[in-house]
This record gives structure tokens, C-alpha cells and sequence, in this order.
């Protein structure tokens, strides 16, 4: 694209590029969208806005090789505090999923060069050619930012807008905190914000209003722009002290700037969404335009863009690594889908719907994020799955209201009410939470019943949900990094030399970190936390767990400390945890030595857990996507997505082909290049890892039988075998799921999986002496026992009938009356609850009409069954019979009105039960 060939007709691709361009050419790095799962950061449900992944650099924790940056971030907003799920699709910019560009300076450039490159991008004809007549410019107006300290209105940026030409009458001050100060929290950086409005016409006012003044708040004026100008940094006393070095943070809307300059009021209206709408129109068999037109009476033009929005949503969070379940992130993008799936279902949306709806995602988004296509089958699976068990919840939903509303009108009908029954909101509720049935299925079942939902409390309950969403991921304050830490990352790095041996000499101590602080020395004895200039101890990462090991004199004689972990404090640092076995000093030099058993079991293992992901990969589709991974000296984890169980002839392929693999010994190869030739090369990137722009270690297994010349490529940091073959052998121990669409392998290598074959191969010739046959005949020596068994158990059965057959008999003639309805009440021993259920079906044929109850004890616990004719129904309750009769053998139960059971733990009052039944049914007839 030129900047000096002004576009005269825009599309959602051309702002994005446009914009990126402009400040690349400008001396910004263009840095990739980060994930929607916001990498190690608790405060975080998704990520929301254009600074999460700069978030560290802003606090001082990661020094990048750049201090200019331009991004277009795909962000999420549809869950904790940003729950405005309802709005979406019925106002012109709500949105679940969008895109935020925004340029950021880091420590470089301030308010002037912001402001001005601001002006510049949106006004110039060579840019977004903005007419300069239609923007409104917002500063910071003064507050209170903290008890009794005032800020002053920030009348530097307004100067700096009127230097760049905006009109005096159109830099507006807005005083308090709620619009035009920015801060990261409590504590930590902040500053004033300047925001861009957009004038969209008397036709965007959402009040009709004619000749409204900005700022007025009707829909008329947008904001496009905001410029976030990191000025202070806030203590725990309220303070803002100047920052040393100001930062700039800015965020634009493409959905919003793309209407702007496509000329339309509504983001729905723009070239980002219409082709979505209209093929979800065509899946109907509708027409976008006539819908539209027919909004105001059959409100579908609303559905299709609840549609579209969420399609959107649901395709990029999948590709994230995001799988629907009832917790967390899965439940935000759970309620996505079936709020997507029950508009479509208004509509008469065939199936499958939303993963064709995907399909149309993918083909209008694949040029700014090409890595969807790579994603597609899965994100396809995961949508089919997630709308067959929508269609089986609504189901089960349904019933389970049918049951509630027949319920409460028997409960009225019992109680002879007049007015009309109101079902309970809170119940109501779950309906539309835990099971997400609709709330207009819900009203058409109850004004067809004649029904009442008490719909304040339903609203009480949601609002207590949408309390405890925005509690669970409040998260932890991310703190600022240890000002030792943060100081010496500006001057210093730890070199890692993990990569080439277990052992580094003559590594300078640069810092001692206590629980007091930095120090210059500590004793012996004592526990700290140490900064060398170069250590060959691996610090925990990418889920290969730390190194242990010591520090030495340069000699190796002397043992100066033991390290028991090391960490990144911030980027480029190593701490060591250490407890000192001798007095240490900044300055001094040590030796460090990591414990090579454990790196090598690491190392096997690590290199192992990429043998697997290629294999499963190879096996059940390409489909699999690492979805976390734990690299121990014992053992190895690795979770991936997947929607079935392995059974066992997958998981003996896969353990096959890993081991033919390492019988290969192929030798192993790490190459250090940039992100983006990384990937093209085919390495594989995981679950939202945040990985450096330039220097990424791509890991390599060649393989020159493998059609691309390698069994396996991918970004890792971990340190990794020679060659495969140095692995010995690897074995599955587990195969499970750990969440909806996730599973879980368990496994080991080396030593370990070795000890573990010698110990299967131990049980199997012991098992074989027990059965008197050969290790190969075990099978077939087991299959005779079992049908030797199954005779002898069929024959205990006949034996067991025709026992309880006589027992039936005996305990017939033991009825007695009570009333005109005849009683069976005893203990039976010896039975299990399968047997007395038996029993009782028994003895209520031999009894034609009359209560049976029937106790046992094993195992120090008590079994209650009791049956009723069906003649008795009207006046007896089976359950609650046995409910009462439950409560004094200390325990509890229920049931039909024919036959009902409960089990107890005193099994001295069973008697005390049965001689309780005969005035209990006194009572009851």
C-alpha cells in the first residue's frame, strides 16, 4: 500500500494495514496479535485491550529490543466485569469479539509526538483523510486522585492539539476520573488520557436528538481513539510521583474506525460484519436486506448479527485453545455459543450451522490471521459438538421445566389457590444458566401453562452470578518487579549457558536479594535469592521444571551454596534460590554445577514430550494442540486437545511410534531465528507462550523419511537430548480427561520406563505361574477362569431364587393386619439390595394388597426397601414411608410411590425401625 495513493473506498482490511504501516513507517516494530488467553497473568479472563501483552514491559518486568511498537490485537470482552453479553448485536458497537490497533512508546516519545502522529493518521489526505470538522478532542480535566490529592487539568495536552491544528472550541476538558485518567490499578503507572470523537450525525442519536453539543452521550459522538499517556506512578500512600521515563498507550477500534470511513452508523454495517450477515442469511434461506427493512416488527435482522458477532468470537477463542465448559473461560465461550445457537434456531438454522458460519470467519479474516485455516478442523469439531449437546440440553432443559410447572400447579391445586401460580425465578434461573435454556423458550412454556415467573427474582439470581463471575477472575494485583530486579535488568542479563553442560566457571555475583531486600553479603545459612552474570542452572520455563545443583569455588572443592530452584524475576534475569553454605559477596565469582542425573531424566524426558506431540498429531489429526505440559526428572505430562478417549490400540500406536522414533537415533538440531521464520519453516507454537519477536530457539527431530525432511519442529527454551536414541525407551502410563475437549498423557523414558516394562514383564510371569500356563497363554488360561466363574455365579443365582422363594413364602405367612391392609415387616440378612428388591416384588404378589418393609445389615451400614400395592397408592407414599422410617436408623432416603429404599449407619435400631411401621401406618390411614 502507498501512502501517497489516498483509498477512496475503505475496507476493514485496508484501516488495519493502513494504520500499522503508518507508525512502521515511523519507526514502530509491528508486533503480532497476542493470544486471546492472556499469557501468565491471573488478572486477566481474556485479553481485553492492546497493552495486555506489553503489560510486563510497562511494569518494569521484561525489557524488549524495541521502545516503539504498533499492534492490531484481537480482543475479547464477555465475561467479569465487561458481561454486557445481552447487549450484543442490538446496539450499533456492542461487540464480543474485536480488534484494537494502537501504537506504544516505551519510555521513547511522550504527549507531543502522540498527539501529533494522532493528527497526523487522521486527517491527513494521505492517511485516513478524516474531515477535521468532525472530531472532538477530550483531555484530562483535574480530580481527586487519591484523599485530599488534587491533579490539575492537563493543560499540556490540550496546548498540543491546538498546535496541531484542532480548534480551540473542540479540545474539551473532562474533569474526574471515570473517562480521562488512566491506571493500571491501586497502585502502579498511570496518567491523564486524551480521547477522539467522531461526529457521526444527527441520525446516530439514539435519543433523536437534532442539534445536540458534544458530549453529549446519545450515540451521536464516538470515540475512535484513546491516548493513554503513563505519566506517574501511583504508591501505597496515594502518591504520584513522575515516572522517569513517560510511556504513551493508544487504542483504536478497527470496527469503529472502519464505519468512519466506510460512511455507516453502525460497526454491524461495515464490511467486517455484512458478508457474515448475509451468509448466515442464505443458511436461513433469508434476505439480509429485506430483514433489515423489517426489523422493527420481526427484530431477525438482530439475530443475524448476534450471528455474526459471535461467530467471530467463538472461531477465534477455539483457535485459541479455548474449549467450551462450565467453568472459567470454557463458560464464557459455552454462553457465546448457545446465546449464537438460539438466535439461529429462531431463524430455522439448519444443522450443523456455526461451523459453516466458522468457515465464513475464516475466509473473511485469513488475510490478517492466517494461522485460522491451520485450525479450522478443530475449530469445525469443537462448534459440531458443542450444538449437538446444546440441542440435547434444551431437551433435557425442557422436561425439567414441563416436571417444574406441573409440580407447582399440583402444589396449587393441593393448596386450592385462586390466583395464578408463580414459578420460582431462582428456579427459573437454573434453567437458564446451568442448562442455557432460552428465556423466550422459557416464557412460551409458561404463558402456554398459564404460569407466572417471578422474573425479579430471576434477575436477582443473575446479577448474584454475574457477581461471582467478576469475583473468581479478579485475580491477583500484578505487581510491579522488584525494583533490584527491574534496576539491574537495565544493566545486566543472565547469560545461559544451561544449553551447552551441567557446569559454568567464573560467574560474578551481581545480586543477594533476602526477604529484607537487597544485600551486598549474607552469612551461611542463610536463604536468598542470587543474580549471576552466567549460570548453567535451567530456570523453570516452558514447563520443564528448574535445575538443582550447587555453587562452588572456582576449584570445585568448596561448597559455597545449595541451589534448590531458579526463576525469571524479569526478562533476561536469573534468581537463584540458594540457601549459603558459606559467606557470599556481590562481586565475588562461583562456579555453579547443576545435578546432572536430573537434567538428564529432564532432558529425556523433555524431548520425549515433542516425540509425543508429533506422534498424537500423526495419530488422531492435526487437530491436536498442545494445551500444557509438565517436564519432571521422574515423569512427563502433556495436555492436548482432543474430544474422544484413546482406547487402547491408539495409545499403542502412539507408544510405538515414539519409540521407533528414538530407535532411529536421530540426532537432534536447535536453530536461533526470527518469530516469523520460525513458523513458516512449520515449527509449532503453543497455547498462547509469549515468544521473543527475534532469537526464538526452534528445536528440530529431522527425519529425512518424514515428507517436510522432520518428525518434529517447534519453539521451546528447554534443554533436550543429543540424540533421540539417548532417550532409551518411553512408556504411557495414564491416558485421561482433565476437561471438556482435553486430555491428558502421562509418561516416562529412560531409566524409569525401563524399571517400569521389567516390573510389567515380573507381574506377568507371575500371574502366569498362578494360572499354570505359559506368559503366552495367559489370555487364554484367564478366559477359561472367567467362564468357570460365570457357571459357578449363574448357579449361586439359582440357588439364591429358590432360597428366596421359600424365604418369600415364610415371610407371607408373617403378615399381619393393620387395618384392612396387610404388613410384611422384617429383617433379612445375607441379601443384597438387588435381592430385596426381589424380595419385595415378591411378597407384594403373594400379598395382593398390603406394605412391605424390609431391613438389612452388612457392614455395619443398613438397607431399607419398602414396597406398596398399587391399590394402596392413593393413601400410602412408598418414599415417604421409608423416609420416616430412614430417620431413626440415622440415615436417609426416598422413592416412588411403589417402592422407594434408604440406607442408615445404626444398624442396632433396625428393629426399633420395624416395630415403628405398624403405628406409622396406623397413623397414616
Amino acid at each position: 500500500m502507498n501512502s501517497t495513493a489516498p483509498i477512496t473506498k475503505w475496507t476493514g482490511n485496508q484501516v488495519r494495514q493502513t494504520f500499522l504501516k503508518f507508525f512502521e513507517e515511523r519507526g514502530h516494530r509491528v508486533v503480532r496479535s497476542s493470544s486471546l488467553v492472556p499469557h501468565n497473568d491471573p488478572t486477566l479472563l481474556f485479553t481485553n485491550a492492546g497493552m495486555n501483552q506489553f503489560k510486563d514491559v510497562f511494569l518494569g518486568l521484561e525489557k524488549r529490543d524495541y521502545i516503539r511498537a504498533t499492534t492490531c490485537q484481537k480482543c475479547v470482552r464477555a465475561g467479569g466485569k465487561h458481561n454486557d453479553l445481552e447487549n450484543v448485536g442490538f446496539t450499533n458497537r456492542h461487540h464480543t469479539f474485536f480488534e484494537m490497533l494502537g501504537n506504544f512508546s516505551f519510555g521513547d516519545y511522550f504527549k507531543k509526538d502522540a498527539i501529533a502522529f494522532a493528527m497526523e493518521l487522521l486527517t491527513s489526505p494521505q492517511w485516513f483523510g478524516v474531515p477535521l470538522d468532525k472530531l472532538y478532542f477530550t483531555v484530562f480535566g483535574g480530580a481527586e486522585v487519591s484523599p485530599g490529592k488534587m491533579l490539575n487539568e492537563d493543560d499540556e495536552a490540550a496546548v498540543l492539539w491546538l498546535n496541531t491544528g484542532a480548534p480551540k472550541d473542540r479540545i474539551v476538558a473532562i474533569p474526574g476520573l471515570k473517562d480521562n485518567f488512566w491506571a493500571m490499578g491501586d497502585t502502579g503507572p498511570c496518567g491523564p488520557c486524551s480521547e477522539i470523537f467522531y461526529d457521526m450525525g444527527p441520525a446516530a442519536s439514539d435519543e433523536g436528538h437534532a442539534d445536540c453539543q458534544f458530549p453529549c452521550d446519545c450515540g451521536r459522538y464516538v470515540e475512535i481513539w484513546n491516548l493513554v499517556f503513563m505519566q506517574f506512578n501511583r504508591d501505597a500512600s496515594g502518591n504520584l510521583n513522575p515516572l522517569p521515563k513517560p510511556s504513551v498507550d493508544t487504542g483504536m477500534g478497527l470496527e469503529r474506525m472502519t464505519a468512519v470511513l466506510e460512511g455507516v452508523i453502525s460497526n454491524y454495517d461495515t464490511d467486517l460484519f455484512v458478508p457474515l450477515m448475509k451468509r448466515a442469511a442464505e443458511l436461513c434461506g433469508l434476505d439480509l436486506q429485506r430483514e433489515e427493512t423489517l426489523e422493527e416488527s420481526k427484530k431477525t435482522a438482530g439475530s443475524l448479527r448476534v450471528i455474526a458477532d459471535h461467530s467471530r468470537a467463538a472461531t477465534f477463542l477455539i483457535s485459541d485453545g479455548v474449549i467450551p465448559s462450565n467453568d472459567g473461560r470454557g463458560y464464557v465461550l459455552r454462553k457465546i455459543v448457545r446465546r449464537a445457537l438460539r438466535h439461529a434456531r429462531m431463524l430455522d438454522a439448519p444443522s450443523p450451522f456455526l461451523s459453516v458460519m466458522s468457515a465464513a470467519v475464516r475466509a473473511e479474516m485469513k488475510e490478517a490471521y492466517a494461522e485460522l485455516e491451520n485450525h479450522g478442523t478443530r475449530i469445525a469439531r469443537v462448534l459440531d459438538e458443542e450444538e449437538k449437546r446444546f440441542a440435547r440440553t434444551v431437551d433435557v432443559a425442557l422436561a425439567k421445566l414441563d416436571d417444574f410447572v406441573s409440580h407447582v400447579k399440583e402444589e396449587a391445586a393441593h393448596q386450592k389457590l385462586t390466583e395464578t401460580p408463580s414459578l420460582a425465578g431462582r428456579k427459573i434461573f437454573e434453567l437458564y444458566d446451568t442448562y442455557g435454556l432460552p428465556r423466550d423458550f422459557i416464557e412460551d412454556v409458561t404463558r402456554d401453562a398459564g404460569m407466572r415467573v417471578d422474573w425479579d427474582g430471576f434477575e436477582r439470581a443473575m446479577q448474584e452470578q454475574r457477581a461471582r463471575a467478576k469475583a473468581s477472575w479478579k485475580g491477583a494485583h500484578k505487581e510491579t518487579a522488584n525494583p533490584v530486579y527491574s534496576k539491574l535488568a537495565q544493566s545486566y542479563k543472565t547469560e545461559p549457558d544451561f544449553y551447552f553442560g551441567t557446569k559454568t566457571r567464573d560467574s560474578r555475583i551481581e545480586a543477594i536479594v533476602t526477604k529484607d531486600g537487597a544485600v551486598n553479603e549474607i552469612k551461611a545459612g542463610t536463604e536468598a535469592e542470587v543474580v549471576l552474570d552466567r549460570t548453567s542452572i535451567y530456570s523453570e520455563s516452558g514447563g520443564q521444571v528448574a535445575d538443582t545443583g550447587s555453587f562452588y569455588d572456582d576449584s570445585e572443592s568448596l561448597e559455597l551454596a545449595e541451589v534448590r530452584g531458579a526463576y525469571y524475576p524479569v526478562t533476561g534475569l536469573i534468581a537463584h534460590r540458594i540457601v549459603a553454605k558459606e559467606a557470599l559477596h556481590v562481586g565475588d565469582r562461583v562456579s555453579t554445577v547443576a545435578d546432572m542425573q536430573r537434567r538428564v531424566r529432564d532432558m529425556r524426558n523433555h524431548t520425549a514430550t515433542h516425540l509425543l506431540n508429533a506422534a498424537l498429531r500423526n495419530i488422531l489429526g492435526t487437530h491436536v494442540k498442545q494445551a500444557g505440559s509438565l517436564v519432571a526428572p521422574d515423569h512427563l505430562r502433556f495436555d492436548f486437545s482432543h474430544f474422544a478417549h484413546l482406547d487402547p490400540s491408539e495409545l499403542s500406536e502412539i507408544e510405538q511410534q515414539v519409540n521407533e522414533e528414538i530407535r532411529k537415533n536421530l540426532e537432534m538440531r536447535t536453530d536461533i531465528m526470527n518469530i516469523d521464520d520460525a513458523l513458516a519453516s512449520g515449527a509449532l507454537a503453543f497455547f498462547g507462550d509469549k515468544y521473543p519477536e527475534a532469537n526464538v530457539r526452534v528445536v528440530t527431530i529431522p527425519d529425512a523419511s518424514e515428507p517436510r525432511g522432520f518428525y518434529s519442529k517447534e519453539l521451546c527454551g528447554g534443554t533436550h537430548v543429543v540424540r533421540t536414541g539417548d532417550i532409551g525407551v518411553f512408556k504411557i502410563l495414564a491416558e485421561q480427561s482433565v476437561a471438556a475437549g482435553v486430555r491428558r498423557i502421562e509418561a516416562i523414558s529412560g531409566d524409569r520406563a525401563l524399571a517400569e516394562y521389567q516390573k510389567s514383564l515380573a507381574t506377568l510371569r507371575t500371574v502366569a505361574g498362578m494360572l499354570n500356563s505359559g506368559e503366552d497363554e495367559i489370555i487364554a488360561a484367564l478366559e477359561r477362569q472367567f467362564e468357570a466363574t460365570k457357571q459357578l455365579e449363574k448357579q449361586l443365582e439359582g440357588i439364591k431364587r429358590k432360597a428366596a422363594g421359600s424365604l418369600a413364602t415364610d415371610l407371607a405367612q408373617q403378615a399381619c393386619p393393620v387395618g384392612a391392609v396387610r404388613l410384611i415387616a422384617a429383617q433379612v440378612d445375607g441379601l443384597d439390595r438387588e435381592a430385596l428388591r426381589q424380595l419385595v416384588d415378591a411378597l407384594r404378589q403373594k400379598i395382593g394388597s398390603g406394605v412391605v418393609v424390609l431391613a438389612s445389615a452388612e457392614d455395619g451400614k443398613v438397607a431399607l426397601i419398602t414396597g406398596v400395592t398399587k391399590d394402596l397408592i392413593p393413601k400410602l407414599h412408598a418414599g415417604k414411608i421409608v423416609q420416616e422410617l430412614a430417620k431413626i436408623v440415622g440415615g436417609s432416603g426416598g422413592g416412588k410411590p411403589d417402592l422407594a429404599e434408604a440406607g442408615g449407619k445404626d444398624t442396632s435400631a433396625i428393629q426399633k425401625a420395624l416395630d415403628h411401621v405398624y403405628p406409622l401406618l396406623d397413623r397414616l390411614l
